[in-house]
């Protein structure tokens, strides 16, 4: 699903993965939207994802969480 942010942005719903997570997605945890700040991989295709809050969350390779994603216009 696609729509229009505030401000004319356009933004998705997209499912996340260790391998198609990225920098700038908003994850929801336990009611509390998280912006992906930085990313590292860790052995066997897991992921430390820091958010701009502090906060991390490690993504095992099997994973799937569904992230809001601002979509670039070219």
């Amino acid at each position: 699903m696609r729509s229009y942010a505030p401000g004319g942005a356009l933004v998705s719903n997209v499912e996340v993965t260790a391998t198609t997570v990225q920098r700038g997605d908003i994850i929801q945890l336990g009611g509390h939207a998280f912006r992906v700040r930085d990313l590292f991989q860790l052995p066997q295709g897991a992921k430390q994802l820091v958010f701009e809050s502090g906060e991390l969350l490690t993504l095992h390779a099997r994973t799937r969480l569904v992230a809001v994603r601002m979509l670039r216009r070219r």
